[in-house]
């Protein structure tokens, strides 16, 4: 992830959007049939089929649900790399935090560790500032690497709640932003040319200046729409289990 975090410094686009009251808990498990649905939005349909999926025990971390064959691999974060960004202190586990990602070989090598780390620590009760301590650190000392290869991570499904702007503040949002982020270590946005974030935009831009860089590309209005009704029983699902996962449109509805 992250992470979309990942994503979450998608921040022109996020940060305008109202954040929601944060929640001391600690993640509570999903129906095992909407986490694996969940985790798999975040791909093409292509991929869907014979990508290796895992799910969260909450006594132990992720867990393989489903050995895959393609070199992709899904899941749906629920305390994600961008939770260990910037200086303010993380003090409690959130039990809101939900956005699907799926990492290819080059990525689950590199990126992903930063999930599963992060989820078997707190599954062995690591206080949530200690966590953040210890995953900061990794990042200094090189613990975690930057993909050896070319390629990239999808985030394509059509909700997620995560940080607007983690290298600032804790705030957070529930929105629809399906996007490819594809790795782009020590790239910057002008090296690129990004542009700036902003719904519908189809050009890219660069987040995470450094090894563990990205550049991220929205999908259209269009394609996002048609993603929106596809996944509309998963969407009210989530919703009714929470409602701060209901996005902003359907919220009243």
């Amino acid at each position: 992830m992250r992470t979309v975090q990942t994503i979450a410094v998608i921040a022109g686009l996020l940060s305008a959007l109202p954040a929601s009251a944060q929640t001391p808990q600690a993640p509570r498990p999903l129906p095992r049939d909407l986490e694996i649905q969940l985790a798999l939005s975040a791909l093409p349909p292509h991929l869907r089929d014979h990508a290796t999926v895992y799910v969260l025990n909450p006594a132990k971390g992720f867990e393989v649900a489903r050995q895959g064959s393609n070199g992709f691999h899904a899941f749906v974060a629920r305390t994600g790399d961008d939770a260990f960004r910037g200086t303010w202190p993380l003090t409690h586990y959130r039990d809101d935090i939900l956005y699907p990602i799926a990492f290819d070989n080059a990525g689950a090598k590199a990126q992903m560790r930063v999930f599963v780390d992060a989820a078997e620590l707190q599954a062995r009760a690591t206080p949530p500032e200690e966590l953040k301590r210890i995953i900061q650190q990794r990042f200094t000392t090189h613990y975690y690497h930057s993909p050896e290869r070319a390629g990239l991570a999808y985030m394509l499904s059509p909700v997620l709640r995560t940080y607007t702007n983690p290298d600032a503040d804790e705030n957070v949002v529930t929105a629809n932003v399906p996007h490819v982020m594809y790795y782009a270590p020590d790239v910057s946005n002008e090296d690129i040319g990004g542009a700036k974030p902003q719904p519908g935009s189809l050009y890219p831009f660069v987040i995470l200046h450094g090894p563990h860089g990205y550049s991220i590309q929205f999908l259209g209005v269009t394609e996002t729409a048609a993603l929106t009704r596809d996944y509309g029983v998963m969407l009210s699902r989530l919703c009714g289990i929470n409602r701060l996962w209901c996005l902003p449109a359907a919220e009243g509805q």
